[in-house]
């Protein structure tokens, strides 16, 4: 083989290294999921609204599956008792701010827009809605979702991202409105990705779990309330009563569990 081939022969080799789909992917194949498991699922609901636990919860808990909900305590005060079971019976409850900033551009939030946010005060009111958690439930928290899935604070040129500061105080911060699920060798804890589960059917929530069995990752659904078909932001109790029984028949291949535990546990795989 001349040189000029020779060269031709090792370019090629070190561009099909370079793009191959699992260095695209970032991929580890060596992360395992425990006991023989294929794949990971975390149902996750957010605000803190009265049908989650009004109509939620019971259905998960007759199925026995265990999930997150991101609560802004004072949304829980009406529903508090049903909150207080739904604790006590497994589930978790983590944090999603004191006062749900968001953009201003909803203009529901601009009495208490991201955009008047700095970083210290953005810090301050989670650490704040921690306490407010465990004072009104007896638990603690260690994750996170971000209030309409926005990581930012402040305008212009002071404009800062706050998933440092979510990083620093949370083992995990879930965003929101995401297409593809977690790979759990490579995904930044402090910025999961949350596919939306709301308004979906079975056959919808059935596709993305292929997505994730294909390559072996962490799949966080999220939604908002819990009810009937056809009402806007609402995860379709029908479809939770379909999919539940799946998840449960093939246990042996999903691990479904709350995002903290899941988190801990890729966590200390990476050894971080």
């Amino acid at each position: 083989m001349n040189h000029k081939a020779f060269t031709r022969l090792l370019t090629l080799i070190l561009l099909a290294f370079v793009i191959s789909p699992s260095s695209l992917l970032g991929q580890d194949k060596s992360f395992t999921w425990p006991d023989g498991k294929k794949i990971a699922i975390s149902f996750s609901w957010d605000d803190g609204r009265e049908s989650q636990v009004k109509v939620g919860t019971p259905i998960l808990d007759k199925y026995g599956v265990k999930a997150t909900f991101y609560i802004v305590p004072s949304l829980t005060l009406g529903a508090k008792d049903g909150w207080q079971k739904a604790a006590d019976n497994g589930h978790e409850l983590a944090n999603h701010t004191l006062m749900h900033p968001c953009s201003g551009n909803f203009l529901w939030a601009r009495g208490n827009a991201l955009e008047g946010y700095d970083l210290k005060k953005m810090e301050a009111e989670l650490l704040e809605a921690n306490k407010e958690i465990e004072k009104l439930y007896g638990v603690k928290t260690n994750d996170f979702a971000y209030p309409c899935g926005q990581t930012f604070v402040n305008r212009g040129t002071e404009t800062r991202s706050y998933v440092p500061v979510v990083a620093k105080n949370f083992v995990s911060g879930r965003t929101w409105l995401d297409e593809v699920p977690n790979d759990p060798a490579f995904c930044d804890l402090a910025q999961l990705t949350g596919v939306e589960m709301d308004n979906k059917s079975m056959e919808d929530i059935m596709a993305l779990i292929e997505m994730t069995r294909k390559d072996g990752l962490w799949l966080v659904l999220a939604g908002h309330d819990i009810g009937e078909n056809g009402v806007i932001q609402t995860t379709h109790a029908e479809m939770l009563e379909k999919l539940l029984p799946y998840l449960l028949e093939n246990s042996n291949e999903i691990w479904v569990a709350p995002v903290g535990e899941i988190a801990d546990y890729v966590k200390q795989q990476r050894g971080f």
